[in-house]
Order: structure tokens, then sequence, then C-alpha cells
């Protein structure tokens, strides 16, 4: 036997079919199809059943919900989930900045790396704010941009983020 499993939806059981060597490649290819077909009218039913909702709400019960009835409070996100939302975040600050600051591909790795920090912790309206940061960062004065950064309510909020992300601008140039 191979340890290939297939699942059959029949009359509301699910069964297990473990194909043998005997079962052609054709056979094999139906099954998947036949299951990805059922996977998707799943899908399909739970979007109409559920909604879809891309912003938090609370469900009938009162849990805090997204998606597509996906209770967070009892069940949260995995890790997997939350890396992908946090890559899908990253490309939207890249884009944000392309943007708002057609400029900042053209400073050092390490300076990109803390303006794109920054966009994503305060967001391009109050990053924006920050005009003699940027000034200086365009101005390629490093030391003064992270002086700017430290005098900042930002710096306060944050503490040693602001710290060790003004240490990057400010050895910028040794880089």
């Amino acid at each position: 036997m191979v340890k290939i499993l297939y699942c059959f939806l029949h009359k509301k059981m699910i069964r297990w079919h473990y194909a043998d060597k005997t079962d052609s490649k054709a056979r094999i290819k139906r099954v998947f199809l036949y299951l990805m077909d059922l996977y998707n009218d799943l899908k399909d039913q739970l979007i109409r059943h559920e909604g879809l909702k891309l912003m938090p709400y609370r469900c009938s019960s009162n849990k805090l919900t997204i998606g597509c009835g996906r209770n967070l409070e009892d069940n949260g996100i995995s890790e997997e989930e939350a890396m992908m939302l946090l890559d899908a975040d990253i490309k939207n600050c890249e884009a944000e900045l392309d943007r708002v600051m057609p400029w900042w591909k053209e400073q050092p790795s390490a300076v990109q790396q803390v303006l794109l920090n920054m966009l994503f912790n305060l967001g391009a309206p109050t990053l924006m704010q920050f005009r003699k940061f940027q000034t200086f960062l365009q101005t390629k004065e490093y030391k003064h941009a992270a002086e700017e950064m430290l005098d900042s309510k930002w710096a306060e909020q944050v503490g040693s983020r602001a710290i060790e992300l003004s240490e990057m601008v400010r050895n910028a140039d040794d880089s």
C-alpha cells in the first residue's frame, strides 16, 4: 500500500481510501480534482453563510471576528498567518514609501530599513511630519537625522526602538 490518503465525502461521512500501486495516475488525478471541487464548494458555501468581512467585527456571539467567521478571541491566528500578514504589510509600506518619499531607495540599506520600520509603526501621515529628519536624510547628514529622531514625541513613546533605529541612521554613512 502507498501512504497516499484520499478523503471522500459520502452521505456526510468521511471515508479514507488508501491508494495502492495498481491505482492509475488518471484515477489519482480524478480523485484529486474531485476533492478540490468539494473543497472549493465548501469555501463558497462558508463565505455565503458566514460572510466575508475584511475588517474586525463582532459576530452574533459577540466574539471579535474577521474574514469568514474567524473567531479571533478564541482562535487567534497562527504564526504562519501572522508572517503572511507581516509580509503583506511590509510590501504595502514599500509601496507607500515609493509614493511619499520617492528618494528613499537612494539611501543606504540601514536607512531604508529604518524608514520602513518607522512607516510601519507611525503610518505615512505621521512619518511625513518628521520634516527635518527627512531633509537631513536627503542631504546625507545622518548624525543630525538621528538626533531629530530622538528629539520627538515618538521617541518618548517607543523608547528602545527609537534608540536602536537612530543608531542605525547615525552609523549609516559608515556602512
